[in-house]
């Protein structure tokens, strides 16, 4: 049959590549090892094991990148049995030896129009999932960001809450100043901003179910006097404020939109105020998404319309949008770790996971999730805070050393 003589010079070609840790089990029984290589035996003994149930997944199978594999994993259309991390790992073996890194399934560019409109469906498809979904694999206090590993061997509650204290000690945020942080979360920042620092705090978000939430726990910790929770577009916010974050927001904004958006953050800023972004990039100079589809897959069904810059054009629009570069920290190590976590509490919950959404949506988590452990442990993306003030405004409130970031925490 015309599928077999096709699938067999498929598994000939990936076999004289690379020697993969790979079973390929087939509807009829018929099974494909990709332990050797170049015609030679290996002692790589199977870990994944990919089972097609119908010769029409073939097709996912015949251009294995990593938006058909991911689709035909999420859709149904194959089964994949293994440890989550080898999974992926095979998975980006079988992109790299097949597929040529540029062209189609390279680092492409994609630029979105972003409105509000958009902008909020967006969030939504993502964030508007269920807030017992993310209680299952996220930390106590639901932290959706990077988490910041001081020593390496905390555990995801200390590392987040660290994280925080990391962002409103790197602000300089004193008693009484005026916070606004720009998509809120379900709350933590701004919660932990008026407790354990005093401040007067605005969050927004446009996600309905983070707001219900949050202010649920601002209420319940009795600082609605403190703090205050908007549904509104970051776009609409007015007025002044001494200190303003954004965490894990920017990457919603779309690149041709930055400038614009550092902008409006300058036009809310004090003069003497100070601001953080706090956002994931890309390592492509070209402003590319994930190879081999990756990022296909994650626009498909992760991220509708994001997009990630590289760390040069933060920089350019920043000053272009009349910020002052400051300090810059790359905090990819801890995503990496961040999201190996969130993977782990994830599968460790799969049931009740299932329960709280469906099995499609989870099944679309675990690979993201793997996936973006994956991503950052190779460089594929970074990312990166970056602490600024009013370009032509002297940064008052600043010490004149780093040194008081760690000092104090």
């Amino acid at each position: 049959m015309f599928w077999e003589k096709k699938l067999q010079s498929w598994v000939d070609e990936i076999r004289h590549r690379a020697a993969l840790p790979l079973r390929l089990v087939l509807w009829n029984g018929q099974q494909y090892d990709f332990s050797s290589a170049n015609g030679t035996d290996s002692n790589v003994s199977p870990e994944v094991t990919i089972r097609v149930p119908h010769a029409s997944a073939l097709t996912y199978l015949l251009t294995p990148s990593l938006a058909n594999l991911g689709e035909a994993y999420v859709e149904g259309k194959i089964e994949v049995e293994g440890k989550l991390k080898e999974i992926i790992a095979v998975g980006n073996a079988l992109a790299a030896n097949y597929l040529k890194p540029e062209g189609k399934f390279g680092r492409i560019a994609r630029n979105f129009r972003h409105n509000k409109e958009k902008d909020a469906e967006a969030i939504r498809y993502h964030y508007d999932v269920s807030n017992d979904f993310y209680k299952l694999w996220l930390d106590q206090n639901m932290v959706y960001s990077c988490a910041y590993f001081e020593h390496g061997d905390e555990d995801l509650d200390t590392a987040q809450l660290k994280k925080i204290d990391h962002i409103l000690t790197k602000i300089n945020l004193q008693p009484g100043q005026t916070l606004l942080d720009i998509g809120c979360g379900w709350g933590a920042l701004v919660l932990r901003a008026a407790q354990k620092f005093g401040a007067k705090c605005v969050g927004v978000t446009l996600s309905e179910n983070q707001y219900a939430l949050a202010k649920e726990r601002v209420a319940q910790a009795g600082l609605s006097d403190q703090i205050e929770i908007r549904l509104q577009d970051y776009r609409d916010v007015t007025g002044t404020f001494d200190r303003i974050t954004s965490v894990g927001m920017f990457e919603h904004v779309g690149i041709q939109n930055l400038p614009l958006y550092f902008s409006h953050i300058r036009d809310l800023l004090a003069d003497d105020g100070i601001a953080m972004n706090h956002g994931i990039t890309t390592t492509d100079i070209n402003n590319g998404e994930s190879p081999y589809g990756g990022g296909e897959f994650i626009e498909k069904y992760v991220f509708p319309h994001g997009e990630l810059p590289h760390i040069s054009v933060v920089l350019k629009t920043m000053q272009e949008g009349g910020l002052e570069v400051y300090d810059v920290e790359n905090l990819r190590r801890h995503y990496a770790k961040t999201c190996g976590i969130w993977a782990d509490n994830l599968e460790a919950h799969a049931e009740q996971v299932k329960q709280a959404s469906d099995d499609r949506r989870y099944r679309i988590w675990r690979v993201y999730l793997a996936g973006s452990a994956y991503g950052f442990e190779r460089d594929w993306m970074a990312l990166y805070q970056v602490v600024c003030h009013k370009s032509g405004h002297s940064a008052t409130t600043l010490p004149w050393s780093r040194r008081y970031i760690y000092d104090q925490h």
